[in-house]
């Protein structure tokens, strides 16, 4: 593999465990057990049946658990403790054998990819899940899906397109980011506020209630 297919896989397999860790190692696996693509020796762990198995399972609990609105939610905030330090790993395996400070570099640049792509998905999830109909998830799910396919597959076969299109997608993050999180802030004040709310009407009616009662 040349330099430029290289970093696309590293940072293609960085990028896509953001959004769907199991069905990145999956495809990996299955690409480089088929003989499709020739994995660096450090990335030839995603062959073994074992970890093929164990991805495949994941990735089939994923696939319901991403589509139920609340459950998607929890699932990716558990997987921010999963996703990123695995992204990392991914991606300082595909760059192969090289020098500790290129691997050190590719796990720090993979790792932090990783974040910033699961931290568009959760954010954008919980913006979504705000809409009470299931459609928009469900779409959004298969959507994630079909890109984690379709990214792995270009970073292969067209590195330098893949590559330019990973910088278009760090760009509309970097400025998608921050839009997200306000919704998300937004969401989570309005529940507060929601309960909060409630409480403190609660709280008066009972006052209320005794003042009253020991009035008459």
């Amino acid at each position: 593999m040349d330099t430029v297919s290289i970093i696309a896989l590293s940072m293609g397999a960085a990028w896509a465990s953001g959004i769907n860790l199991y069905a990145t190692i999956f495809m990996l696996g299955y690409l480089g057990t088929t003989g499709n693509i020739d994995l660096p020796p450090d990335l030839m762990v995603v062959t073994d049946p074992l970890v093929m198995t164990s991805a495949g399972l994941m990735y089939c609990v994923e696939f319901f658990a991403d589509k139920t609105p609340g459950v998607d939610t929890a699932w990716d905030t558990l997987h921010t403790f999963i996703r990123i330090p695995l992204g990392a790993v991914l991606a300082m395996g595909a760059v192969g054998d090289v020098t500790p400070a290129v691997q050190l570099a590719a796990f720090i640049a993979g790792g932090s990819l990783t974040a910033a792509t699961h931290a568009t998905k959760t954010g954008s999830r919980i913006v979504i899940n705000s809409s009470p109909e299931p459609v928009t998830n469900w779409t959004a799910s298969v959507g994630e899906d079909l890109l984690v396919i379709t990214g792995i597959w270009a970073a292969l076969n067209h590195p330098v397109a893949f590559l330019i299109a990973l910088v278009i997608f760090i760009a509309l993050m970097i400025w998608l980011l921050p839009k997200i999180w306000r919704g998300v802030k937004h969401i989570f004040n309005s529940i507060r506020n929601f309960f909060t709310g409630d409480l403190k009407k609660e709280v008066n009616e009972t006052g209320n209630e005794i003042i009253s009662h020991i009035e008459n």
